[in-house]
């Protein structure tokens, strides 16, 4: 599935790669992609079954109404390609007739400087992070400016983002950061940036690889590297797209992956250029054990609103999500069959009152769907609960729907399913955990509404059963 994600674009710092990217470029030929511009046209405010149509435009320029400023942010532990993703990435969409901004990591910028952070006392080690975050946020907001201003579609790749920070401090001292500033989670993490790559260290999966040469600020061995890439991982759970890339493939096809997820949430058909790889994985939960069984986990309530759309094929609908009563808003249109794709997604960040406005297109023939969604990360994989919630209708009274993107199958997939959840069987693609037919208030068998586009995918790939299983009104 493809999504849009369109209140922002990130770009790439280009660099030499070291470590792990030494070694395993030196064995694969790296192929640059063919270059084409490529224009996804968007209105910046979304009618019902409104889509964007993708077309060429050698001059690389659109109309300010239609350009899209996309914001990333690459993170996770030492020695696990971040400057070599830079670098790929910006070809790549430099390629595609892009702009691209590449955000220097300010931490590597301070630090340069001549500060060890182990001679800093606990105030002084206190007070670094806190001007290190308002530092980067600062050059930051310099690029998203630009970005803002530019002519062209355009890519701002940020080098490590501010919750990269909560990893090097205590949970007590963060919060008292936060407050202290009056910063809160949701804004910061979740509306700052449109998506979150997390590549995986060396350290982690391709220990042969890992390395600390050539780099004049990394000094960790594998066991600090792991745990470091651990914590970076940990500081972004709960954000909306945030993206794990593993070691599970080798380096070239590691670096094909990570494009593919950006080209994946920006709705950009690449054809058969990169080897499509992950895919959504859906399973139907039973009997929640224990918040102590979880990992660490970020818990947010969350409201999707239907919305009338021009025909049964197109689905438009709002979310709001949100922490502590700070809020995120975000309006999603699908339509099966476009370009040659199964689907895709068309995602647009909204302000509160753009929200409100498009509440008055809500659809009285869907329920308001009330969730309680938990993200967790685990073995490397980012998982997303739903938690239904009342009110709403009978059919989903008790439903838990765990998610979550993979490239892996069978058994490597399978050790990497969280044990401590009772798995009863794999509904990818079933529509009858669609939560536009489980919104739907008309019975399954009179409503003419009920979609059957989805396909069902049999047998599950973590080796748990997909016999059929009748919920409440089903």
């Amino acid at each position: 599935m493809a999504t849009l994600l369109s209140n922002g674009q990130q770009s790439l710092m280009a660099s030499a790669s070291n470590g792990q990217e030494q070694q395993q470029q030196q064995q694969q030929q790296q192929d640059e992609p063919e270059q084409q511009h490529v224009e996804i046209r968007k209105s910046s405010s979304p009618k019902p079954g409104a889509m964007p149509s993708l077309k060429l435009n050698r001059m690389g320029s659109v109309s300010p109404k239609d350009k899209r400023v996309y914001k990333i942010v690459l993170t996770g532990g030492p020695c696990g390609g971040k400057t070599t993703g830079q670098s790929r990435l910006c070809t790549f969409f430099e390629n595609l007739g892009w702009k691209v901004f590449r955000v220097p990591e300010t931490a590597t910028v301070l630090l340069s400087g001549g500060v060890k952070f182990s001679d800093l006392t606990e105030k002084e080690a206190y007070k670094f992070q806190e001007n290190l975050i308002r530092t980067m946020v600062q050059i930051e907001n310099t690029y998203f400016e630009l970005g803002n201003s530019s002519t062209r579609n355009c890519l701002i790749i940020c080098d490590r983002g501010v919750m990269d920070a909560s990893a090097y401090i205590s949970k007590d001292k963060w919060e008292k950061m936060m407050a202290g500033n009056n910063w809160n989670p949701v804004e910061m993490r979740d509306n700052r940036y449109n998506q979150i790559l997390h590549l995986v260290s060396a350290a982690n999966g391709a220990e042969d690889f890992y390395s600390t040469e050539d780099h004049a600020c990394r000094s960790e061995g594998v066991d600090l590297a792991r745990e470091l890439d651990y914590k970076s991982a940990a500081a972004w759970v709960g954000h909306p797209y945030f993206d794990v890339i593993d070691n599970s493939t080798n380096f070239e096809t590691k670096m094909n992956r990570m494009i593919e997820s950006v080209c994946q949430k920006l709705g950009i058909d690449i054809g058969d250029r990169l080897q499509a790889t992950s895919r959504k994985l859906k399973y139907l939960v039973a009997l929640l054990p224990p918040d102590s069984e979880f990992p660490p986990f970020q818990d947010f309530d969350v409201v999707h609103h239907y919305l009338q759309s021009a025909g049964p094929k197109v689905q438009a609908r709002l979310r709001k999500r949100g922490q502590k009563n700070h809020w995120s808003y975000i309006h999603t249109q699908r339509r099966p069959n476009v370009h040659g794709q199964a689907r895709i997604e068309v995602k647009t960040q909204l302000t509160h009152r753009d929200y409100m406005n498009l509440l008055a297109q809500r659809d009285d023939a869907h329920f308001t769907i009330y969730k309680k969604r938990r993200c967790f990360l685990i073995n490397n994989q980012y998982f997303q609960l739903d938690i239904y919630k009342e009110p709403g209708h009978p059919r989903c009274k008790g439903l838990v729907l765990l998610e979550t993107y993979s490239s892996l199958t069978g058994d490597a997939l399978k050790n990497c399913m969280p044990k401590f959840l009772n798995i009863v069987k794999e509904v990818t693609g079933d529509p009858d955990y669609s939560m536009f037919n489980l919104s739907l208030k008309e019975d399954w068998s009179t409503t003419k509404k009920f979609c059957r586009s989805a396909t069902h995918v049999k047998g599950a790939a973590n080796g748990v059963s997909s016999t059929p299983l009748l919920l409440n009104g089903q």
